[in-house]
């Protein structure tokens, strides 16, 4: 990267190619802690190959709470080349039948998905795009690499910007991710289009993942999206929250979410209309999941399983 890192809200303006590296700390080449089929995803996401998932090491946001902190905060993972990255795509697509090429974290690595991704696409390997984001995104970036967003698996974490200041050190969260929202629905739809297979070809998935003490919050957020763009986008309330990193020694993060909380919250749900989508049970390890309504057919796989690296 030749020119000031302005991908995510930050606009830290960090050189990366001459080696400074910004709040997210991504260098001049993309870094992968895992890749390979995820059978964790929404079932839309997944085939008998698995989500094609690759992991970004880095993150726009420090979550005190984040189950991914080796590769999110720490940054462990591999820098590889560009042929190496497309090399990933490769096997995904044509070896291993994956139903998406689902990017988790994408953003500080955008352009080098691009100059990864192209010669494939001009050889006719395509699979869709998954942009799989915490929702904290700049929309002048997202417009840049439209492209890569065939499906939108977004988060929408945070109703009230204290809050994502002093969970995830994320000032502005609720403006970028509110309008990232609106932007993936108003470019992919509203629903998600799914293929003759079942899954999604476009459109947008919302996960609310509730957190403790702040189930007001995931609510306030499903009233706004009802509200500001509609109630057939499909949501995915998650109950799956584990004290994790530093949130162990800081309250409210240090306890799991009450049932009373998240049954709050999936009620919340179905109040405002929304027939579209999954709620998570709330024991058993989380790995059922109840839809919202009846379009949809029940997968299996729990929301945040790991998969392994591919040689």
């Amino acid at each position: 990267m030749n020119k000031p890192c302005e991908l995510c809200p930050r606009r830290c303006g960090a050189m990366r190619g001459e080696g400074e590296t910004g709040f997210c700390r991504a260098g001049n080449a993309p870094r992968i802690f895992r890749w390979g089929p995820h059978f964790g995803e929404e079932p839309p996401l997944v085939n008998a190959g698995g989500s094609g998932a690759i992991f970004f090491s880095r993150c726009t946001m420090r979550c005190c709470y984040c189950q991914n902190s080796p590769w999110s905060w720490r940054g462990e993972g591999e820098d590889v080349s560009i042929e190496r990255l497309r090399e990933m795509m490769r096997v995904l697509a044509e070896d291993k039948k994956c139903a998406n090429w689902n990017m988790v974290s994408p953003t500080p690595y955008l352009p080098f998905i691009r100059e990864a991704a192209h010669p494939l696409l001009r050889e006719g390997i395509r699979l869709p795009f998954v942009f799989n984001t915490s929702g904290y995104e700049r929309r002048e970036t997202l417009e840049e690499y439209a492209e890569f967003a065939d499906v939108a698996l977004c988060d929408l974490r945070y109703s009230q910007n204290e809050t994502a200041i002093a969970a995830s050190a994320a000032p502005g969260y609720v403006e970028a991710g509110r309008d990232t929202m609106k932007w993936f629905a108003n470019r992919l739809g509203d629903g998600l289009a799914l293929d003759a297979n079942g899954l999604a070809a476009r459109g947008v998935i919302c996960r609310i993942l509730v957190l403790p003490g702040h189930a007001d919050e995931a609510i306030e957020n499903l009233a706004w999206i009802a509200t500001e763009i509609s109630s057939n986008v499909h949501v995915s309330v998650m109950s799956q929250y584990t004290p994790a990193f530093r949130a162990k020694e800081i309250a409210p993060w240090n306890r799991t979410v009450s049932e009373d909380e998240y049954n709050e919250v999936a009620e919340a749900a179905a109040d405002f209309g929304f027939a579209n989508g999954w709620v998570q049970g709330f024991d058993s390890n989380h790995a059922d999941a109840a839809l919202l309504g009846e379009n949809m057919s029940p997968g299996e796989g729990a929301v945040g399983e790991r998969t392994e690296n591919l040689p």
